[in-house]
């Protein structure tokens, strides 16, 4: 398919989705919301993995940071919810840039052992509640909904529009970095470390600065999630959501925008069309995954080549 058609059909169907609350009930509204904030947190997810070529098997965690911080902003400090969203992005960038360190080191097998490691840590963390502001396993309920200029986005469809204007701002991020300096140099990282260390590449900032960027996009879409669900709990973070987002991005397409939000529709969309059998989605996704590695490797929409 040409860029002239791909571009087409692309906008086509994104304002065939912005036309859902009109066209669609409440919880086809609330299922296009949340994916929206699983879409954001999957291209969150390929900055690190299909743009640096790093295998992060415990992005749900920067996912956590950002709805914890969220949460424990609005409801024991009393931040507007909209103020707690830089903090939720800072966050979560830190503990990416921080968590990077002892991980950019490590290669295949061990770093993906270290990216779970974490992930359970993290789990852990939350569930024994320190300084007693997580609630342990039950979480925190009761998050304020967000005010913008004294309006309340109380209703699904405020959210809705929250949701996905976060989104389109998003894909404008990752469609500005496939195009600069700092997105070529992932790419040249992801194809040869070594020969881009040659060329005069800090592969360790490049490495440092993708898993900061990808983690503090994860955390934007933790705090909408922290709002969309007006609470969180450790369980919402386990090791089989960031094993969710990795699929998503290889089933997709590793690099590719379309790719992405293929994958993550594939997971969170149909589904819900086929609800008498929603719950076999992560079998039906495995064989999926196992058929794209086996006959399509470089995913269902695979990222284009530059000219």
């Amino acid at each position: 398919m040409s860029a002239t058609r791909m571009g087409l059909a692309g906008g086509l169907a994104w304002l065939l989705c912005l036309a859902i609350p009109a066209l669609a009930g409440s919880a086809w509204v609330a299922i296009f919301a949340t994916f929206a904030i699983y879409a954001i947190t999957a291209l969150s997810e390929d900055i690190i993995l299909g743009r640096a070529g790093i295998y992060d098997m415990g992005h749900a965690v920067y996912l956590g940071i950002g709805a914890y911080a969220t949460a424990i902003l609005n409801t024991a400090f009393g931040w507007p919810i909209l103020a707690t969203i830089p903090a939720a992005i800072l966050a979560a960038a830190l503990a990416g840039g921080l968590l990077s360190a002892p991980l950019i080191r490590l290669r295949g097998d061990y770093l993906l052992v270290a990216t779970i490691g974490f992930n359970a840590i993290f789990i852990l963390v939350m569930q024994n509640d320190p300084g007693g502001i997580t609630g342990g396993s039950d979480g925190i309920a009761g998050i304020d909904v967000p005010a913008l200029f004294g309006w309340q986005l109380a209703s699904q469809n405020a959210l809705f529009w929250l949701d996905w204007g976060v989104l389109g701002l998003a894909l404008l991020l990752m469609r500005n970095l496939d195009r600069c300096e700092f997105g070529r140099a992932l790419r040249y990282i992801k194809q040869d470390q070594l020969a881009a260390a040659t060329l005069g590449v800090d592969t360790r900032r490049v490495k440092t600065l993708a898993f900061a960027l990808g983690a503090g996009l994860a955390g934007l879409a933790g705090s909408l999630f922290a709002v969309q669900l007006s609470s969180v709990s450790p369980s919402s973070f386990v090791f089989t959501e960031s094993v969710t987002l990795f699929a998503i991005v290889i089933v997709g397409g590793p690099g590719s925008i379309p790719g992405v939000l293929l994958g993550a529709a594939l997971m969170f969309v149909v589904p819900e069309i086929f609800r008498d059998f929603a719950q076999y989605r992560y079998f039906v996704f495995g064989i999926a995954m196992i058929a794209v590695m086996v006959l399509r490797p470089q995913g269902l929409w695979p990222r284009r080549r530059a000219a």
